[in-house]
């Protein structure tokens, strides 16, 4: 009997790191291995990169499977501004994707070159969320902290690093920083900034290998390692998704995206133009309140998270956490449209239309953006951690008119850097060993008519308040 060959992939995400230890040759996961994350919660969002290097050493031992994978890659939560020193050890907790304190740095930065000619250079228009204008905060409130500053990495950057000693990214994650285009580096952006282009990794091309896993860790010695990428790289790999195929993803964020043959290039910033982990685009919109938000007001109203109930006019924006889409970093939840007959199910369902509106919004620009036809039937993809709520998934049919696909995989992130770790190996391209593994199959649930009274509602609601939210923002 042949000998069963494996590969791990990691998943580093905001609240834990997940890892698979996956057949190659069938796509069975035969082990799995998590462990959490702390992020702070007093004005900004933070977390200790030592805890995610932690979390992957723990995570990786629990798939059993440590010693005698073949191959290992790791996806990563995308923006985190992680700074080292001259020793590769963090100068401060790093900055994550919906720390909202560098909104101001964002704006400056789309005044002084243009939305229009950022989108061209990038592909994207910066918000709070990007690391340019994470590490242009860091310039002008921590100003000893940067000069201190040896290497710039993105959380998966780092962990390769770590694994590796190589200081290498791949042009997925390297796209979401608002520093990198197609010819690479952005030297003129990065002046404006004060970053100094010799503290970032190398970027990888696409199927390469970083390095071998060095001695001192949980993995075997000398194990491939594969480049990595972001976490929306890694899910869409994780799908084997071809162009034009939907992707809406339900977890702390919300993302819509799909992978588009055209480079993006939105100046109105609300499609971000991130390249995807192999040689094509990926086109996204994310909004920062998403499961949590709404789980958040399902507490408040002392219900559990299906407890929903049909009808009513109230609207509620679960902006807990400011918001990107629509770009609005200085707003709060609002609820709008109360009657003395509104009941708490009612509330709860309108928590989760506001969370699913500008996602759903969005999506017929995340379509065009990549060259593909927003009219297209294709069924939308639901993946994350709310995909197989029954409430979400009623949402989201209600809001986009669209059957919607729910894969039976799980851990598509993880999956993704696990056909990555794969590659390696067979020298296929990931997409193509995920398609092979049959990770998108599921049920499809079918389309039913498009509730435009809720999402005109939600628009006025959005239109009208503007200026109460922290405006200006273009509503949708």
């Amino acid at each position: 009997m042949a000998e069963q060959r494996v590969v791990i992939g990691v998943d580093s995400s905001t609240q834990s790191t997940k890892a698979v230890a996956v057949d190659i040759d069938t796509g069975a996961v035969v082990g799995r291995g998590r462990a959490a994350h702390t992020v702070s919660e007093d004005g900004g969002r933070e977390s200790d990169p030592e805890q995610w290097w932690e979390a992957l050493e723990e995570a990786v031992v629990r798939t059993g499977c440590a010693e005698r994978a073949g191959a290992v890659s790791i996806a990563g939560q995308q923006h985190g501004l992680v700074t080292l020193d001259a020793a590769g050890a963090p100068i401060r907790p790093a900055l994550l994707w919906n720390d909202v304190r560098s909104a101001p740095q964002a704006a400056e930065l789309r005044d002084a070159v243009g939305a229009a000619e950022l989108a061209r250079r990038t592909g994207s228009v910066p918000t709070a969320a990007f690391t340019a204008a994470k590490w242009a905060w860091l310039r002008a409130h921590e100003p000893a902290a940067a000069d201190r500053v040896a290497a710039v990495r993105l959380p998966h950057d780092f962990l390769t690093e770590r694994l590796t000693g190589e200081a290498v990214t791949d042009r997925g994650d390297a796209s979401g920083t608002g520093w990198w285009g197609p010819d690479g580096y952005d030297r003129d952006l990065l002046d404006r900034i004060g970053l100094d282009p010799g503290l970032l990794p190398q970027v990888l091309p696409a199927g390469a290998r970083a390095g071998i896993v060095r001695p001192g860790t949980p993995l075997r010695r000398g194990m491939l390692v594969a480049t990595g990428t972001g976490d929306n790289m890694a899910a869409a790999l994780g799908l084997g998704l071809l162009p034009g195929q939907p992707v809406l993803s339900l977890g702390t964020s919300g993302t819509v995206y799909a992978v588009g043959r055209t480079r993006p290039a939105d100046p109105s910033g609300t499609v971000a133009g991130f390249a995807d982990a192999l040689g094509d685009w990926l086109p996204l919109a994310c909004t920062l309140n998403c499961t949590l938000a709404v789980d958040h007001f399902a507490a408040l109203l002392g219900r559990g998270r299906e407890e929903v109930e049909d009808g009513g006019t109230a609207v509620v924006l679960p902006y807990l956490d400011g918001e990107r889409t629509p770009n609005l970093p200085a707003a709060s939840g609002l609820v709008h449209g109360l009657r003395h007959d509104t009941t708490p199910g009612q509330l709860l369902q309108a928590a989760y239309d506001g969370a699913a509106h500008a996602l759903l919004a969005a999506l017929d620009g995340v379509l065009r953006a990549g060259g593909e036809d927003p009219a297209d039937d294709e069924p939308l993809l639901l993946i994350g951690g709310g995909a197989r709520g029954r409430a979400w998934q009623r949402t989201v049919l209600r809001l986009s008119g669209r059957a919607v696909q729910v894969p039976a995989a799980q851990e598509l992130v993880a999956l993704g850097a696990a056909a990555q770790a794969a590659a390696l190996l067979t020298g296929e391209r990931a997409d193509a060993a995920a398609r092979r593994w049959r990770t998108a199959e599921g049920p499809v649930l079918e389309a039913v008519d498009k509730d435009d009274d809720a999402l005109e509602r939600i628009g006025d609601t959005l239109r009208r308040a503007g200026a109460l939210q922290g405006a200006p923002a273009t509503a949708r």
